[in-house]
C-alpha cells in the first residue's frame, strides 16, 4: 500500500460579487449587522448559465495545469457537493466530460460542508488500496440555488464558487502527504444543518451549530494532529470549514496552532459549503502563505451534523 500526496490545488469563482450594501438593498440588513455577527463583507455568485458542474470543472481545470496533468492521466473523479440540480449524470461524470476525460471513475460525494475532506480521504483510501493512481477531487456549490434571498438569516452567509486538488500516490520509500482521517457525524444534530424540500432551501440552527463547533472541535481537531504524528503548535496553517469568522477565528485559539496561518476566506467568498476548505487552501498557497512540504490540518464540519479532518503537505 503506497501513501498518497496533494500535487497541485486550483479554485474557481463566479465574476459576479454580491456586497454587503448590495444585501442591505434586498433584505432588512446592513454591513454594520453582517460583519458584526458572520465576517462577511462580500461573496461570488453565479449566474443561471453557470451550473455547479461548470464551476468545478473551472477549478479542476487549474488544478490539472498546476500539476502538469493532462486529463487522460486521471483515473478516479470524486466531486463533493449538495448542490447538484440533477440526479444523473452526476457532477463529477460532468465534469469529466467538460474536461474529455476518457473514462473515468465519477462519484459524487454529499456530506454538505464537509464533503471536501470525506473526499479527500476516499481519494487518499482509494490510492493506498490501489484502486487509484491519481485522482481529481473537488468541491463545488452554488449555494445561490438552494438559498432563499428573503431570508436575511441564511442569505448574508451564502457564496458560490469551487476548489479542487490532485492527488497522486507518493513515490515509494517517501513519506504520505495526506494524514490520516478523523471522521464521525452527530446524528441528534442530523437537523441542524438542512438543505431541503421542494424546491430545495437552505436552513440552519445557527446558535447549536456555533455551540457544537467550538465545544467540541477543538478535541477533534487536535486528535487528528495526533493520528498524523503532530502537536497543533507544528501546523503551518490550519483551514477551518469557512462558516462563519465567530467559529473560525475562536476555533483556531482553541485547537492550539500558536503558529498557524488561519484561513479566513469567509471575509471574502462567504460559506461556499463542500468548496470552502479547497478555496481556502488554494488561495493561501496562491499567495505564499505556506510553502512546499508545510503541515495543513484541513477540517470539515456542517450537515448531517458531519465533521472529517486531516493534516497534509502542503503541494
Amino acid at each position: 500500500m503506497s501513501g498518497s500526496r496533494i500535487t497541485a490545488l486550483g479554485h474557481y469563482q463566479p465574476a459576479r460579487v454580491l456586497t454587503n450594501e448590495d444585501l442591505a438593498g434586498m433584505v432588512d440588513t446592513s454591513d454594520a449587522w453582517i460583519t458584526s455577527r458572520v465576517g462577511i463583507r462580500t461573496r461570488h455568485i453565479a449566474g443561471s448559465d453557470e451550473p455547479v458542474d461548470e464551476l468545478a470543472a473551472h477549478a479542476a481545470a487549474k488544478a490539472l495545469a498546476a500539476a502538469g496533468r493532462t486529463p487522460d492521466e486521471i483515473d478516479l473523479v470524486l466531486v463533493a457537493t449538495s448542490t447538484a440540480i440533477d440526479r444523473s449524470p452526476n457532477t463529477a461524470a460532468r465534469v469529466a466530460a467538460r474536461l474529455g476525460m476518457p473514462g473515468p471513475a465519477v462519484m459524487d460525494i454529499n456530506v454538505v460542508c464537509a464533503g471536501f475532506t470525506h473526499a479527500l480521504a476516499t481519494a487518499d483510501h482509494a490510492v493506498r488500496a490501489g484502486g487509484a493512481h491519481r485522482v481529481l477531487v473537488v468541491g463545488a456549490d452554488k449555494m445561490s440555488d438552494v438559498t432563499d434571498w428573503t431570508d436575511r438569516t441564511t442569505c448574508v452567509l451564502v457564496g458560490d464558487g469551487a476548489g479542487a486538488a490532485v492527488v497522486e500516490a507518493a513515490a515509494p520509500g517517501t513519506e504520505s502527504g495526506i494524514g490520516p482521517v478523523l471522521w464521525g457525524s452527530v446524528p441528534e444534530m442530523g437537523n441542524a444543518v438542512r438543505i431541503e424540500g421542494t424546491p430545495p432551501r437552505f436552513a440552519q440552527e445557527g446558535q447549536s451549530v456555533y455551540r457544537w463547533a467550538t465545544t467540541r472541535l477543538p478535541e477533534f481537531a487536535r486528535r487528528a494532529c495526533e493520528k498524523a504524528g503532530l502537536t497543533p503548535p507544528d501546523l503551518a496553517a490550519v483551514v477551518l470549514h469557512q462558516a462563519n469568522l465567530r467559529i473560525v477565528e475562536p476555533l483556531a485559539r482553541r485547537i492550539g496552532a500558536v503558529n498557524a496561518v488561519v484561513a479566513r476566506d469567509v471575509v471574502d467568498s462567504g460559506n461556499t459549503s463542500a468548496a470552502s476548505i479547497p478555496l481556502a487552501f488554494s488561495k493561501l498557497v496562491e499567495q505564499g502563505a505556506v510553502s512546499a512540504g508545510d503541515p495543513v490540518l484541513l477540517f470539515g464540519f456542517g450537515g448531517n451534523l458531519s465533521y472529517a479532518g486531516q493534516v497534509v503537505r502542503c503541494p
